[in-house]
């Protein structure tokens, strides 16, 4: 039983983290969201999870997502980043906050992007 827990501690501490760049995304041409994570399909499950369930994935745009309905939006990766191996969390999380913002730049002039 202990050599089972000490196998399966180690691959919880040896699993690929994947982080990345996301947009909520406005089909209709409303507000959208970029966002960072360092748990991109954890975000993702969580939109999924929104848009079943009819409750506003980010607060932000909480009254577009009520009156047009979750079917109009839409959840992208922009950008899978994957954890390096010597990598603090802090440091993932600010190199993720760097990718952000040149995402904002590329998108600026596609709509409203809130970040």
């Amino acid at each position: 039983m202990e050599s089972k827990r000490k196998e399966l501690t180690r691959q919880y501490k040896d699993r690929k983290i994947t982080g990345g760049i996301y947009l909520i995304k406005n089909s209709l041409g409303g507000k959208s969201v970029l966002g960072s994570t360092t748990d991109i399909q954890g975000s993702r499950n969580r939109f999924d999870f929104s848009r079943k369930t009819g409750m506003c994935a980010d607060k932000r745009i909480e009254d577009e997502w009520k009156r047009l309905g979750a079917d109009a939006f839409s959840f992208d990766v922009l950008e899978e980043i994957a954890k390096g191996a010597a990598q603090t969390d802090r440091e993932f999380e600010r190199d993720l906050a760097d990718y952000k913002k040149l995402w904002l730049e590329k998108l600026s002039g596609d709509g409203e992007i809130i970040a």
